[in-house]
């Protein structure tokens, strides 16, 4: 394996969830962190220079191309560069199920911008310091469902088909300048406490995951990690599904 070399990686969506879980995993190896979110992104970062390593938050909508711009300019700024950008803000838990005529152009728009024009918009925003970088890595969090389609979710299904299909077609245009570019699609995930103790609802979850039990955001943060480091450089244009061997 090749010693990890420090990196400076913005994640965005990076203040709670599997989002810190990316954050806390890639600080834990040495790499120098950027958390961007719409709240909680100082706090986040505070926690991890406590615990003895190199992070900034940035207050950021990933729909606003001045916010990820000014993003990109303060991950410059403390640290000299961007060699690593893992897009995973996005809309999921806040949607409700609903038969697809059913959802309302405002929100379907909503869930598109989020979810599709966020991800373009940090890509091109830090763009140019990849490019310098010579070792850039661009992650994209997705998702299963463009595969499997599953109902009354058209939105969110459509937004993540979309990108899927960024990933693969950036992999392929950015590859000459020493960019990488994948996606991650996570299976049924919860906090490392509820992996064992799941509810009845994620317990149903469990039922469909050949290895028997949700994931943990560690597991996740892991692959997030290969595709991020001088091993994964030959890992390009992929989409990476982490759910325990369920039917994709």
């Amino acid at each position: 394996m090749t010693p990890e070399q420090p990196k400076s990686i913005i994640v965005t969506g990076g203040a709670s969830g599997i989002g810190y879980a990316f954050c806390e995993h890639l600080a834990q190896l040495g790499h120098r962190m950027v958390i961007a979110d719409l709240s909680g992104a100082i706090d986040a970062a505070a926690r991890l220079r406590e615990a003895g390593h190199q992070a900034i938050g940035v207050q950021a909508d990933v729909v606003s191309e001045a916010d990820v711009v000014a993003m990109a300019e303060a991950a410059l700024a403390a640290f000299g560069g961007i060699d690593g950008l893992v897009n995973n803000a996005g809309l999921f838990t806040t949607l409700a199920l609903k038969p697809f005529e059913q959802i309302s152009n405002a929100e379907w728009m909503r869930v598109m911008e989020v979810n599709t024009l966020g991800p373009f918009n940090c890509a091109k925003a830090v763009l140019p310091a990849l490019r310098r970088s010579g070792r850039g890595r661009l992650v994209n969090i997705a998702s299963t469902v463009p595969i499997k389609g599953p109902p009354n979710m058209a939105h969110y299904v459509a937004s993540k088909g979309a990108v899927i299909a960024l990933t693969r077609s950036l992999a392929r245009e950015l590859a000459k300048d020493g960019i990488t570019v994948n996606a991650i699609s996570p299976g049924p995930i919860a906090a490392d406490d509820e992996a064992d103790h799941p509810t009845a609802y994620r317990q149903a979850m469990v039922g469909r995951v050949p290895v028997g039990r949700m994931g943990r955001p560690a597991e996740v943060a892991a692959m997030v990690r290969l595709l991020a480091s001088e091993d994964g450089g030959f890992i390009n244009g992929q989409m990476l599904a982490i759910n325990g061997g369920a039917e994709t």
